[in-house]
C-alpha cells in the first residue's frame, strides 16, 4: 500500500460522491420544479375571473403569458435564494466548527445557484401561462 493507491481510493470515493449527489440534487430540482408548476396552475385557476376581465378590457395573450411566467420565476428564484442563504449559513457553521475544513461560497456559486432556480420556474411554469393566455375571456367570466 503506497500513498498513490490511498489517492486513488480518495479520488474514487469522491468521484461516487459526487455521481450520488448529483442525481439527488436533479430529483431535487424535478421535484420543486413540479412543485411551481403545480402552485401555478392553481393560482391560474383561481385567477381566472381575474384573467377574463384582463383580457376583456383588452389585454393581449402575451401580457397573461408574461405575467405567469415572471410569477412562476419570481417564486423559484425567491426559492433559489432562500436555499442559497440556508446552504451559506451551513458552511458558515462548518466552517467555525472546523477551522481547517477548505469550505467557501463564491458569488459565481450564488449566481448559478438563483440562476438555474429562476431557469426551473421558466420551464416549469411555461405550461401554467400558457393555459392562462388561452383562456377565453367569456368562459374566464363566467367562472365561479
Amino acid at each position: 500500500m503506497t500513498t498513490d493507491t490511498f489517492v486513488d481510493f480518495w479520488n474514487q470515493i469522491s468521484d461516487g460522491i459526487f455521481i450520488v449527489m448529483l442525481a439527488v440534487g436533479s430529483v431535487a430540482l424535478l421535484v420543486g420544479g413540479i412543485g411551481v408548476m403545480n402552485i401555478m396552475l392553481v393560482s391560474v385557476t383561481e385567477r381566472t375571473r381575474e384573467i377574463g376581465v384582463r383580457k376583456a378590457i383588452g389585454a393581449k395573450r402575451t401580457n397573461i403569458l408574461w405575467q405567469f411566467l415572471l410569477e412562476a420565476v419570481t417564486l423559484a428564484g425567491v426559492g433559489g435564494a432562500l436555499g442559497v442563504i440556508f446552504g451559506s449559513s451551513i458552511i458558515l457553521i462548518v466552517r467555525l466548527a472546523f477551522p481547517s475544513f477548505p469550505a467557501a461560497v463564491t458569488v459565481f456559486l450564488v449566481a448559478l445557484g438563483v440562476s438555474v432556480a429562476s431557469l426551473i420556474g421558466v420551464f416549469f411554469g411555461v405550461y401554467p401561462a400558457w393555459k392562462a393566455s388561452l383562456l377565453n375571456p367569456v368562459e374566464a367570466l363566467r367562472y365561479e
